[in-house]
């Protein structure tokens, strides 16, 4: 059975960094519904599991060394939110297992820039594969031990 909450992880962490990764290095107020989806706030004014679930990866994220904010909008968003240098420089770095398909015909820095790793995080996104969003982002993780806070 897969753990659903995982794959919800995996998902909101890699749409998370990708966002603040388009927006590096402005610091940026990072709604929770953009990354999970509208919530359905309950009768005693209380947000979804699924919402609180996408706040708490963006916590984790920010203890774990990924980014930082400087103050919390409710639990609806993060204000001033940027990616960590070792975020940045990871998703910035030539992947590690390249893309088998060749890019021979495009220029040197174009080619390069698809074998980073966010482009391939991007490219595991736009898929819509749990199982590839989840490898890539278990991967990354792992990788960013290497890299420095």
């Amino acid at each position: 059975m897969n753990d659903i909450h995982i794959d919800d992880f995996y998902k909101d962490s890699a749409l998370i960094l990708l966002q603040l990764y388009s927006q590096f290095p402005r610091k940026i107020t990072l709604f929770v519904e953009d990354i999970a989806g509208p919530d359905t706030i309950d009768d005693f004014g209380l947000h979804s599991q699924r919402h609180l679930a996408c706040f708490s990866t963006i916590s984790w994220l920010e203890e774990s060394g990924y980014l930082s904010y400087e103050d919390t909008i409710r639990q609806d968003a993060m204000d001033q939110v940027v990616l960590s240098h070792k975020a940045f420089t990871l998703l910035a770095s030539p992947a590690s297992t390249p893309l088998q398909e060749t890019h021979s015909e495009l220029p040197e820095s174009v080619a390069e820039n698809l074998n980073t790793n966010v482009a391939q995080l991007r490219n595991a996104v736009k898929s819509g594969s749990s199982h590839a969003i989840n490898q890539r982002l278990r991967e990354l993780l792992v990788l960013s031990r290497q890299h420095s806070t």
